[in-house]
């Protein structure tokens, strides 16, 4: 999308609570990738068609789009996952602020370890890919198992500011990570159980829903 059209549309987003404005303000000094505010706006607003009881997130960071999401949704449950110490403790710290800490656990470590804890938590209604760009089809094929009959996952990033669909040519240090989410997104595509669609909102979201085994 470009980037007129884009800060047009950001332009009439309502402004946000105040501790989503700080952690926006934080994320941006401090080089903390979270979602770009009309990808976050999209999710959510697929997420309230979809109505999920529970939700996995794998990439918690500072723990921004957990709490955007358990905000837009009071009976959301949500499990994430985070590696990094120092975004684990902050995600936990934000979360004690907005009083979630019912709803949202965090588990620290990577998440390509994480399978046996956070099956203790399913099955689960949707899933959000938002870590590692390199992993995504693991994340994928790991944690798919514990997707509920009729789940949707979600997958940010997919468009990687414009890299993946050739509009920017990337440099040689992000080429590999660059193939590696275009030929995640022609699997996931063609994938037989899932019918995948991608939107170009924020960095890209691809929605991938899962075929009913009835023919």
């Amino acid at each position: 999308m470009k980037d007129d059209i884009h800060g047009y549309i950001e332009s009439l987003l309502p402004p946000r609570a105040e501790l989503f404005a700080e952690m926006e303000q934080y994320a941006l000094k401090h080089g903390v990738p979270i979602m770009e505010p009309v990808g976050m706006e999209t999710l959510i607003a697929m997420l309230k068609l979809q109505k999920p009881a529970r939700m996995l997130e794998i990439g918690t960071a500072i723990g921004y789009s957990a709490l955007r999401m358990a905000d837009a949704m009071p009976d959301l449950r949500i499990t994430t996952m985070e590696r990094d110490s120092e975004r684990y403790e902050q995600a936990l710290q934000n979360i004690v602020r907005s009083n979630d800490q019912e709803r949202i656990h965090v588990l620290f470590g990577d998440a390509l370890e994480l399978a046996e804890e956070a099956e203790k938590y399913g099955p689960f209604d949707a899933i959000f890919i938002d870590a590692a760009k390199g992993q995504y089809r693991r994340f994928f094929d790991l944690y798919v198992p514990m997707l509920a009959p009729n789940g949707v996952v979600y997958s940010d990033n997919v468009l990687f500011k414009g890299y993946a669909a050739g509009i920017e040519t990337p440099s040689k240090r992000i080429e590999k990570m660059v193939q590696k989410i275009k030929d995640y997104n022609e699997w996931l595509m063609t994938h037989p159980n899932y019918q995948t669609m991608i939107l170009p909102s924020g960095d890209g979201i691809a929605i991938s829903i899962k075929r009913s085994e009835e023919k």
